[in-house]
C-alpha cells in the first residue's frame, strides 16, 4: 500500500496494476459508491500494457526470491 502519495514501493517490486481507493479518485463520479468504481476500473484497464509490465517484471526478477 503507499501512504500519502509517496512511491514508497520496496526495491525489487514492480506495480503490475494500480488503483487508486483515495477519495478523490471516485467521489465525483460514484460518490461513497465504491463497489461501482471498482467495477467500471476493470472496464479501463489496458491489459496489454498489464502484460508487458508482467513479462518485464518476471524476466528482470529471474531468480530473486521476494
Amino acid at each position: 500500500q503507499l501512504y500519502d502519495q509517496q512511491g514508497n514501493i520496496p526495491i525489487g517490486l514492480t506495480p503490475l496494476l494500480l488503483l487508486d481507493m483515495w477519495e478523490h479518485a471516485f467521489y465525483l463520479d460514484y460518490q461513497n459508491v465504491k463497489g461501482d468504481y471498482v467495477k467500471a476500473f476493470w472496464n479501463i484497464v489496458n491489459w496489454p500494457d498489464v502484460a508487458a509490465r508482467f513479462e518485464k517484471a518476471r524476466t528482470q526478477t529471474a531468480g530473486l526470491i521476494v
